[in-house]
């Protein structure tokens, strides 16, 4: 989830006329705090973005990386089990394989916050001229004897949030502190405006079929909070038909029945009725906005880091 902010670190340094780092996460042997295309960034003043394990080698890593540029070589460097760093062990008891690219020029960092902006996959190749930017989603690739390097990266979860209630804000601010994007449908003009300060977008609902408003990708989750779920129906009937990875609803097991009964006279399919996650969340007693919000948030990650995206 930390992807764009490191990307965003780069850019930033780059911007200051520092010269930075790109450091990758290529190989993981035994069990690991990061999976393989992990991505962290360091600048030239020691200062970096992301983070490789839960605190165990950051400092070598940084270290490493203010030697390549002092090289000027990109080099592949082993942490844990098998590395010359006797002193440095990880508390896991696995083995990373990191490599470091200077990365030359600006070109490479705009590419990939632009994917990341136009919430497109898009691939990093690592190689002897250092990192470059690739469209779409590629499959992993690892040469240790370059040492090149592709992983492909995915959109990060978007949250569309639909509802009102003090459920949609606590969920819209938890998503924003998570490192989600997000945005509200709302019949509150209030909420909106509360929304509107902690920079978290959102638009008024004034009839309950304003399908117009809803946008989605496969990388969508939709989720509906309302107490008065005569708003629902033609709002969740247009996003089951839209690409998304979730989409659950607030209520009972009552709501529930109700909603799905009025769909199903609409001709959505059973299977479709499936898939929406009713009574929400991973606790379903769960009743104040706050755990509310905690224990839907927790079932759209869980969701999204368990679905299997089409690589084509």
């Amino acid at each position: 989830m930390d992807l764009p902010q490191t990307l965003q670190f780069l850019s930033d340094a780059q911007a200051a006329a520092k010269r930075t780092i790109l450091v990758t996460v290529c190989g993981v042997e035994g069990s690991s705090m990061r999976n393989p295309g992990t991505i962290m960034g360091v600048a030239e003043d020691g200062t970096y973005a992301g983070s490789l394990s839960g605190g165990c080698i950051e400092n070598a890593v940084v270290s490493e990386a203010l030697d390549v540029l002092s090289e000027g070589a990109p080099r592949l460097v082993r942490f844990g089990v098998g590395s010359p760093y006797l002193d440095i062990k990880l508390p896991c008891g696995g083995g990373l394989d990191v490599a470091f690219h200077e990365i030359r020029g600006g070109a490479f960092i705009k590419a990939c916050l632009a994917s990341v902006e136009a919430r497109s996959p898009f691939s990093i190749a690592a190689g002897p001229g250092g990192p470059q930017h690739k469209e779409g989603w590629r499959k992993t690739h690892f040469d240790p004897s370059v040492p090149a390097a592709t992983f492909g990266h995915y959109p990060g979860p978007h949250l569309q949030i639909i509802g009102h209630g003090a459920s949609v804000e606590q969920l819209a601010g938890l998503a924003q502190t998570f490192g989600c994007t997000a945005n509200v449908l709302t019949p509150d003009a209030r909420l909106i405006e509360q929304l509107a300060r902690r920079g978290i977008p959102a638009e008024r609902l004034t009839r309950t079929n304003q399908t117009e408003l809803l946008k989605s990708d496969p990388w969508t989750a939709t989720v509906f909070l309302f107490h008065d779920h005569d708003w629902e129906i033609d709002l969740m009937e247009s996003a089951l038909s839209m690409p998304h990875f979730y989409l659950g609803a607030m209520g009972g097991r009552r709501a529930h029945a109700f909603r799905t009964e009025a769909l199903s006279r609409r001709g959505v399919a059973p299977d479709q009725l499936a898939t929406i996650h009713a009574p929400i969340g991973l606790f379903h007693s769960s009743r104040d906005p706050h755990t509310l919000a905690l224990s839907t948030l927790s079932e759209v990650i869980r969701t999204y880091e368990e679905a299997s995206w089409d690589d084509g």
